[in-house]
């Protein structure tokens, strides 16, 4: 009895193992990077006034942080967004 795996292994060329085949006809994808409007590097003598800091500004820094964003960005926003497209055939 054959498991799947030696089935999908001996039939790579049936299954789908042509990925430009799979993406005929499909639309561009393009990203564009998005750059900030300026950088700021901000130094801070002692613990408390990073504390204050990051309550001024409200979003938790820390020691090992390396950057934020702000306003906070609301990373994963469009996480569940999926291209969708009629098959009207």
């Amino acid at each position: 009895m054959s498991t799947l795996l030696e089935f999908l292994d001996s039939n790579n060329d049936k299954v789908g193992n042509f990925p430009e085949k799979e993406w005929v006809n499909m639309p561009e994808f393009v990203s564009e990077k998005v750059e900030p409007y300026a950088k700021v590097i901000v130094r801070f003598d002692n613990e408390q006034d990073l504390k204050e800091f990051s309550e001024m500004i409200g979003q938790k820094v820390n020691v090992k942080t390396k950057s934020i964003w702000h306003p906070q960005l609301d990373r994963g926003k469009n996480g569940g967004l999926r291209w969708v497209e009629d098959d009207k055939s």
